[in-house]
């Protein structure tokens, strides 16, 4: 780094204004843009920006957003000025980074992975030179580059990836300037967000339990959040302080409402009853009563004064909130009342349920007006438009419907997802709608059209809520896989390309040649891949259910696939056809492995047993039984005698394969072990678990060789490296980690967009394949060190 410092930063003086945030129109003026384009667009500079504490990632964001702006160009002269598609490539070398943010934040060693990751699909040579600069530089550790483009592209609609809950995120909220959001989590905190530079302005803490709910006032100072610790807190946003605690109910609390000036709100808990709050003097003004289930929903009108609740015993109530008095009990739904809304005039509301049905009320004779069916489960959301005319339901059966509240008919149905949809916002202009589901992605909806948009595709688990931007133009999402997102609702012209599969990939095997790999997705296929371009084969299509796992036959001509159709499948890998299906299993079948002879196979069930197969008939030889919960892996030793098996009994077992007998016990994991691999001199074994470790044993005394610790959640996948001496693991967490077999300690690291399920390493030891839920298959590069 001395030596890049040398040759730039103290080369002229113009780059050490640029380099210290100094893009002064002056300088400019004085026909300096090209030499700025040209420092831009070096990867000498982005790598020097981000080593530096000083400056970081987001300082080098800013030098780009400030490039990019018109209105520093605005009264320049043309011959001074970039020319557009200058501007495009700054641009997206901006987005590359802002998407790649959160990793380099934690890890500055991620930076030649990212830009990798992200814009090796672009041609326009500038950004090719950059990557090439980075495949060059030096590395004192070996590190992991990505052949493909398999990480979110910059020409998307993803913004930033906001990180930083240790748990599910169940809200979000967005202040009324656009600027700021408030999450509230499953880790019991909540978090204040910067939306422009995506990071964490302050963690809110004192809640002993999940965090169910929360608002913000108007005035974007204040906020209230509801917890299952039966407390509300009022926040002050700007000292980022807890005001005062809120108690007074006896159970969890699942709704809260701000009013529109900001000094009263109302929760709903599990303990059947609403309390109205005054935020000034921070008392409590009325308990409302009446229902006799938890509520789960309510909605504050417009003027202040009433309030609409929704309850688990199937009614909606209308509150007098000035007495606080009941003023009528809406009925007519048959089961939970999930949500509701009130419209802009105050007169009506519309209420989503459990009994696929939405009604629309009116709230002046506490009547229904019309009910709303179509829905084929549950009814989760719903959302009126500010016109107060028309509104969106969300439902299980994974629609939305767009209703005319005027006429109390459908107007279109809008299909595309391919789960529950669990939440649903309308943009200010009424013209769009984002819906969150639990098929891990977010939908835009032409509302006028009544067709889908886009798919925001980023998260890695279900999605549980979304707000919009006062602006219309960006909307976050809040996920179970404990991030938020920030979306561009604009990129409608912006295309995704995912690299792999349409579902979660569970499994990768490599062929021993090194020239194919195969891949077992959610999706219920299996696909070929070229290896060294990344290139799809072929589809393996056949089972009724996710496929879970895949063995490569010694001889590279045969496949075994294992799926939650509780079969096994034989392919012809040279053909793309099935040669026979295995049952048996009474569950789903979590893996297989193949003995080095390629004749025999075995197979591990959440049935919580092993069968060994003969390849060559199709049949079965025996069962292997003795764990306690489901099995989730098996490999065999290298002289296939042996096997060993991995378990939700927190277990390892050694089994004999000529006779069927278990011969001993590995314990050690304090949670479910998920993966297991033998080395090839069959003498040690490491293992993947639920407890964030992995374990290396040795297969003849039985005993825990060490422990190997880095991980941050799960480890659901481990492969050793040919030469015996390094293995790599993939975890929930995101990274795939390379780990020294001799010492126990870690080598390297590489961060994904979202989990990393499973991975393989190729014969050489340099290709690692990798694959995530979002679908997608990672082709790494081991380079370096």
């Amino acid at each position: 780094m001395g030596e890049l410092a040398t040759k730039f930063a103290l080369q002229t003086d113009e780059f050490k204004n640029l380099f210290l945030g100094k893009f002064a129109e002056s300088n400019l003026k004085a026909g300096n843009s090209q030499k700025y384009y040209q420092i831009l667009t070096n990867f000498d500079f982005i790598f020097l920006k981000i080593q530096y504490p000083q400056f970081g990632v987001e300082a080098l964001i800013r030098d780009y957003n400030l490039a990019c702006n018109p209105e520093v160009w605005e009264n320049l002269g043309e011959e001074n000025k970039l020319d557009p598609e200058q501007i495009k490539i700054l641009k997206l070398i901006q987005d590359a980074l802002q998407l790649s943010a959160h990793v380099l934040n934690e890890n500055q060693t991620q930076l030649v992975g990212q830009l990798w990751g992200r814009l090796q699909s672009f041609p326009q040579p500038e950004i090719q030179k950059i990557l090439a600069d980075a495949a060059q530089s030096k590395s004192e550790i070996p590190r992991f580059r990505p052949i493909t483009a398999s990480l979110t592209n910059p020409d998307g609609n993803l913004l930033r990836t906001l990180t930083g809950h240790n748990d599910s995120v169940m809200s979000v909220a967005i202040a009324p300037d656009g600027k700021t959001a408030v999450s509230g989590s499953h880790d019991n905190t909540l978090k204040v967000w910067n939306l422009q530079t995506g990071k964490e302005i302050s963690t809110l803490t004192g809640h002993n339990s999940s965090v169910n709910a929360v608002a913000i006032a108007q005035d974007g100072k204040t906020a209230v959040s509801g917890s299952r610790d039966k407390t509300l807190k009022l926040w002050n946003l700007k000292t980022e302080k807890e005001i005062y605690t809120l108690t007074g109910h006896n159970d969890s609390v699942f709704a809260v409402a701000i009013d529109r000036d900001g000094k009263t709100a109302v929760s709903g808990s599990d303990d059947n009853t609403l309390k109205l709050w005054d935020l000034q003097t921070r008392k409590e003004i009325y308990t409302l009563t009446g229902h006799n289930d938890s509520v789960f929903a309510v909605a504050i009108d417009r003027d202040g004064k009433t309030a609409v609740s929704g309850s688990d015993d199937n009614t909606l109530k209308l509150w007098d909130l000035q007495t606080g008095k009941e003023i009528y009990t809406l009925t007519g739904h048959n089961s939970s009342v999930n949500a509701v809304a009130i419209a802009p005039d105050g007169k009506t509301a519309v209420s989503a349920s459990s009994d696929n049905t939405v009604k629309v009320w009116n709230l002046k004779t506490g009547e229904e007006i019309y009910t709303l069916t179509g829905h084929k489960e549950w009814v989760r959301a719903v959302a009126i438009d500010r016109d107060g005319k028309t509104a969106v339901s969300a439902s299980y059966d994974n629609t939305l419907k767009l209703w005319d509240l005027q006429a109390g008919k459908e107007i279109s149905t809008l299909t595309g997802n391919n789960d529950s949809v669990y939440a649903v916002a309308i943009a200010p202009d009424g013209k769009t709608a984002v819906s969150a589901s639990s098929d891990n992605t977010l939908k835009l909806w032409d509302l006028q059209a009544g067709k889908k948009t886009f798919t925001l595709i980023g998260h890695n688990d279900w999605v549980s809520a979304v707000a919009i931007a006062p602006d219309g133009k960006t909307a976050v999402s809040a996920s179970s896989d404990n991030t938020l997102k920030l979306w561009d609702l604009q990129a409608g012209k912006k295309t995704f390309t995912l690299i792999g599969h349409n579902g979660s990939v569970s499994a990768v095997a490599i062929a021993p040649d090194g020239k194919t790999a195969v891949s077992a997705s959610g999706d219920n296929t299996l696909k070929v891949w070229n290896l060294k371009t990344g290139k799809k084969i072929f589809t393996l299509t056949g089972h009724k259910e996710w496929v879970n796992e895949v063995a490569i036959a010694p001889d590279g001509k045969t496949a075994v696939s294992a799926s939650g159709d509780n079969t096994l499948k034989v392919w012809n890998l040279k053909t793309g056809k099935k040669i026979f299906t295995l049952t048996g299993h009474k569950e789903w079948v979590r893996a297989v492995a193949i003995a080095p002879d390629g004749k025999t196979a075995v197979s591990a069930s959440y049935d919580g047993s092993l069968k060994v197969w003969n390849l060559k008939t199709g049949k079965k030889i025996f069962t292997l039984t003795g764990h306690k919960e489901w099995v989730s892996a098996v490999a065999i030793a290298p002289d296939g005698k042996t096997a060993v098996s991995a378990s939700g009994d927190n277990t390892l077992k050694v089994w004999n394969l000529k006779t069927g007998k278990e011969i001993s016990t590995l314990t050690g994991h304090n949670n479910s072990v998920f993966a297991v691999v033998i080395d090839r001199d069959g003498k040690t074994a490491v293992s993947g678990s639920r407890d964030k470790t992995l374990k290396l044993w040795d297969l003849k005394t039985g005993k825990e060789i060490f422990t190997l610790t880095g991980h941050n959640d799960s480890v659901g996948v481990v492969a050793i490296a040919p030469d015996g001496k390094t293995a790599v693991s993939g975890s929930r967490d995101k990274t795939l980690k390379l780990w020294d077999l001799e010492t126990g300690k870690e080598i390297s690291t590489f961060i994904g967009d979202s989990h990393i399920y499973c991975c393989a390493v190729s014969p050489d030891g340099l290709t690692i394949i990798a694959g995530e839920p979002s679908g997608r298959v990672h082709f790494l590069r081991l380079e370096g060190g």
